[in-house]
């Protein structure tokens, strides 16, 4: 296998400009003074939506100044901006939603990542994707590993400490491969999981094992999904991907044959496509590919060489993997 450093993918959520300012973490008022200050951004997620506002170019972020009671709940500090701006998320996983708030997330107000996500600029899917991952961390990990006591937030939100017996534990992400694998004809393979609607196709994705390699994880995927051996493993970008807690690294490979030996665990349907099959199969609403946010959109439409019509834009996306 070899690895090649060619131009890369523009992938939505990975261009975020913040500096994460992590060396003021641990000043021990960070967060007090932040909140105290109206020049602060607070990016306020309930659950795991987030305000929007339309503008002429797409949507952006619904901003605010800190409020009286923030300090309340939780609140994580993201970082700065060129200009020197602090953004702070507050993290509202016990709100009750109100019947005005259920009528704006009705009318797309409050929007999640997966919705808005290929609306937002760098700068706003950059702010919402750290948010989220950082929310998505907090709410999976009250208890310490070890000895099961409670865990409390520490160094502005980015470190959980065990009540008990001291320990720190640290935001995680887990790692997955994702990977357009070709034929000789150059036909792309397509497939769907057992628990996606039956016209859905993407590209095969998983989980990187310990002890693994990126390429490894790439070859040994595609092997145990679909029984292909691939060849000349291209590294072609990594995407953010808080859903909960991935970093998508996605690839090419070229299949050494096309036979195809699908595991029903994990995969209900798989084929390879020509540019024209897919193409006229996604306008027709036959195949319904992963939304623009996701990677395995790029990678697809990388292969085919641009924008694809879709007959109906999925707005939630398909998942590319999933912790099991």
């Amino acid at each position: 296998m070899t690895l090649s450093s060619e131009t890369l993918l523009e992938l939505s959520l990975s261009n975020g400009a913040l500096d994460r300012d992590a060396h003021v973490r641990r000043e021990p008022e960070l967060l007090t003074g932040l909140l105290a200050d109206p020049a602060t951004r607070v990016l306020h997620l309930r659950g795991d939506r987030a305000r929007t506002q339309p503008t002429d170019e797409g949507l952006r972020l619904a901003l605010r100044e800190p409020e009286p009671g923030d300090g309340d709940h939780l609140v994580v500090y993201l970082g700065r901006d060129g200009g020197g701006s602090a953004y702070v998320a507050l993290l509202d996983e016990a709100h009750e939603e109100t019947q005005e708030e259920a009528q704006e997330s009705a009318d797309e107000q409050w929007q999640t990542l997966r919705r808005a996500g290929a609306s937002l600029g760098d700068h706003d899917s950059g702010l919402f994707a750290e948010a989220l991952a950082l929310a998505n961390w907090h709410r999976t990990h009250t208890h310490c590993p070890r000895c099961g006591a409670t865990t409390v937030p520490r160094e502005a939100g980015w470190v959980r400490q065990c009540e008990q017996d001291g320990s720190e534990h640290y935001p995680r992400t887990d790692m997955a491969v994702i990977m357009a694998v070709t034929d000789e004809d150059d036909r792309i393979l397509l497939a769907r999981g057992p628990q996606w609607h039956e016209r859905s196709g993407s590209v095969l994705a998983g989980f990187v094992e310990p002890g693994e390699s990126l390429e490894a994880a790439v070859a040994r995927e595609v092997l145990e999904e679909v029984g292909v051996t691939v060849i000349d493993v291209r590294y072609r970008g990594s995407q953010p991907w808080p859903f909960p807690a991935s970093l998508m690294v996605g690839f090419t490979a070229r299949a050494v044959s096309a036979q195809l030996r699908l595991d029903p665990v994990e995969i209900a349907a798989a084929s390879w496509y020509t540019r024209e099959e897919v193409a006229q199969r996604a306008a027709s609403g036959q195949l319904r590919l992963s939304s623009r946010l996701s990677i395995a959109r790029h990678l697809i439409e990388e292969w085919y060489g641009g924008p694809l019509t879709q007959a109906e834009e999925p707005v939630e996306g398909l998942r590319a993997v999933d912790r099991r």
